[in-house]
């Protein structure tokens, strides 16, 4: 098992930035891909980004490509996801979750993630 708790979330405007973090513990985070997601009321929980245990690549969400940048450190079994250029569309819990195993294709699914924090609320105002 892994616990994940995130914290980092808060209000900021258009155009500010925030960074995300995930506290994991339990099971060697190491061994463990992490991703964001989020969800916004009234709407589904979508993928933002991932980073594999290696670190060696990352996948964004074309939302926020150019945007956001996740990363990790594997010896404070830490992940973080930091966001710049907010917009109020951004507006959302963001989870960060841990999963074992995915491929190319399904990284982007939150079926594929074993573990899940409680969320943090970001609030962006225009």
């Amino acid at each position: 098992q892994v616990q994940l708790v995130e914290s980092g979330g808060g209000l900021v405007q258009a155009g500010g930035s925030l960074r995300l973090s995930c506290a994991a513990s339990g099971r060697t985070f190491s061994n463990v891909a992490m991703g964001w997601f989020r969800q916004a009321p009234g709407k589904e929980r979508e993928f933002v980004a991932t980073i594999p245990w290696s670190g060696t690549v990352t996948y964004y969400a074309d939302s926020v490509k150019g945007r956001f940048t996740i990363s990790r450190d594997n010896g404070k079994n830490m992940g973080y996801l930091q966001m710049n250029s907010l917009k109020p569309e951004d507006t959302a819990i963001y989870y960060c979750a841990g999963a074992r195993y995915y491929t190319r294709t399904t990284y982007s699914a939150p079926s594929e993630y074993e573990y899940w924090g409680q969320g943090t609320q970001v609030t962006v105002s225009s």
